[in-house]
This record gives C-alpha cells, structure tokens and sequence, in this order.
C-alpha cells in the first residue's frame, strides 16, 4: 500500500485523474492524502467532488479556505466573490445536498504517525497533537445542529493570534483561519492575511509560518498546500505541495513512503489565463 499526497486540485479534474495515472494509482491498496481546495477557479470542480467523494476510505482530504467558501456560499451567508468563481455547477447540481453535507463532514487536520495534513499551516504555539484537539472542536461544530450559525462566525481576520484563554466564535476563527489561510506570522504567532506572494515578500516582522523559530510542531512532518507562490517543497519535516497547477504549472504528488515526486503539467482547458 503507497499513501500518496497531492497539492491543491481547484477542480482540475482531468490534471488528478492524469497524475493518479502517472502514479498508479490503485484504490483498492493505495490511499490519497488531499491537502484541501478540491474545488473553485478550476473548470471542473462539480467532477472532482463527485471523484474524491466516490472514493470513499481511499481518500483523506482537509478543508481549504475555497471548500468552506463554497459551504458559506450555499448556506448563503457569504457573497459571491468575484468572476473567478467556478462553483455554480455544483450549487445547481441535483446532489449537491448529498455532496455539501459529505464536505462539511472533512476533517480540518489529520494526523497519523509523524504526519500532519493541514491545508494551510500551524501557528507557532501548537503542536500536531494540539492541532487535531483544535480542529476536533470546529469539525464538531461543522457537523452539528449549529452548522450554518458557525459559518455566519467563519470568516474575519480577526483575532490574529492564538491565546489558550480564547473562547465562543473568536477561537473558532483562530483556529479556522491558521489551518486554511496563513502563509505569514510573527515569531509570537500573530498571523498576517494579506500577503500572498513570495516568501521574499514577507512583510517587515513577519515570516513563512514554518520558519518560525521553536515552532512546536516542528517534530512533526507537516503537509500542506494553499500557497503556490511558495512552490513545491520536500523537505524534511514540510511537504508543501501546491505547485500551482491551476495557474498553468503542475499538479503534484508525493509519495510518503519514500518521497519519491510525480508532477504532471496542468491539463489543456484547466489553467486560468
């Protein structure tokens, strides 16, 4: 059995669908290990819900900052964000019930072994161990009867900063937003959500997440996705694996058993322009 880990899909079905190929992918032996954003921008993102979800126990995939846009957007307490968007056939599909109510059932990290899968990052102050706890308390609230007041709370910037004494809709928030938007936090913690590009461009006083000194998860090999400027990264305790296929570069697996890559250049059709 190999465990394969794959970088931001967006709906570009036919680019999964070619690198499970190119991996050989077998769903009877082998597992996918989804890092989050299986939909929106993409052309295809109705087809790539349907396949992640008909591959049952085969396929792990965490919750990206674009699959909760799309949960919002139907429970519609959020506006549409712009043209880019590309989820309409999913909100008018005839099982889109059946497929929002299995999204909102991902987890928001999984961990297992020396692995965390998370889509975005940690902050400073948690380790993997520590993290699931957190994502356990938003994931029950996700599934529970107070499923669309919880996505009224979802989105905002604010707090910045994880503290233990955070409770109610704040610590929610905090904990949303670390694992599904941040690329960038102070050595303290406190996250900055503004800048998307290089890690050359961090901002004064600001770094990559995971290069925060003492970092308590750093006994942990962290895999995650959402930034494509960052690139591909195989390093020894990151896995970062959004290699930017929807912007006309690659779509990315690694195989945790040995590290080995497979990359497939986004598919005619599916890059933005």
């Amino acid at each position: 059995m190999s465990t394969y880990a794959i970088g931001d899909i967006q709906g570009c079905h036919d680019s999964l669908l070619r690198l499970l190929e190119t991996c050989a992918f077998d769903p009877a032996h082998d597992r996918l290990w989804l890092v989050g954003d299986l939909v929106n921008r993409g052309p295809h993102s109705l087809a790539t819900l349907r396949f992640v979800k008909s591959l049952g126990d085969a396929a792990i995939t965490v919750l990206g900052n674009h699959d909760l846009y799309l949960l919002m957007l139907a429970e519609g307490v959020e506006k549409r964000r712009g043209k880019d968007d590309t989820l309409d056939d999913i909100l008018t599909a005839p099982d889109r019930d059946v497929l929002l109510d299995w999204l909102r059932r991902r987890p928001l990290c999984h961990v297992e072994g020396e692995y965390c899968l998370v889509h975005a990052g940690l902050p400073p102050q948690w380790t993997a161990k520590q993290a699931r706890a957190l994502a356990a308390e938003v994931e029950a609230l996700l599934q529970g009867p107070r499923y669309r007041e919880t996505l009224t709370h979802m989105w905002g910037s604010e707090p910045a900063q994880w503290s233990d004494d955070l409770s109610g809709w704040d610590r929610m928030r905090v904990v949303v937003n670390a694992m599904t938007r941040m690329r960038f936090c102070s050595a303290a913690g406190v996250m900055e959500f503004k800048t998307k590009g290089e890690v050359a461009n961090a901002p004064p006083g600001y770094l990559p997440w995971f290069e925060v000194p003492g970092r308590r998860s750093a006994d942990a090999v962290l895999v995650t996705g959402h930034w494509s400027a960052l690139g591909l990264r195989v390093e020894p305790r990151l896995l970062a694996l959004d290699s930017g296929c929807l912007w006309g570069r690659h779509l990315t697996a690694v195989r945790l058993e040995d590290r080995q890559v497979f990359q497939v250049d986004c598919s005619p059709g599916e890059a933005r322009g």
